[in-house]
């Protein structure tokens, strides 16, 4: 069940495409996690507590928490307000819509929606 506000994907970045298979390979082999495959560029779990992904995208360099919001618009403008960055605006993707942030300290976050 996603809760509203809670942290409920972790996604890890790798360098290519290449490397996502080794990545899922090694997490399946140690942790016998299952993935779904969402193209070349993104794979993700459920068996690994929280949910957990491997992304590609060559603009991830560091793991990214991932929060879910029942209204995703209420949410960024509560971002705003509190002073976070918008450093990428709301977007579709197989399964739903996000948008990702900074905290005024510079950790970037996402937020999804269904």
């Amino acid at each position: 069940m996603t809760l509203h506000n809670q942290i409920d994907l972790i996604e890890f970045p790798v360098s290519s495409s290449e490397a996502l298979k080794v990545t899922k390979t090694f997490f399946t082999n140690v942790f016998g996690w299952n993935y779904k495959e969402w193209g070349d560029t993104y794979n993700d779990t459920t068996d690994s507590g929280l949910s957990s992904g491997v992304n590609s995208d060559k603009s991830a360099s560091m793991p990214l928490a991932v929060v879910y919001s029942n209204d995703l618009e209420a949410t960024k403008e509560k971002v705003v307000q509190a002073g976070g960055k918008i450093i990428a605006d709301i977007y579709a993707f197989p399964g739903g819509r996000r948008f990702h942030f900074t905290e005024p300290n510079g950790n970037e976050l996402a937020v999804w929606s269904e």
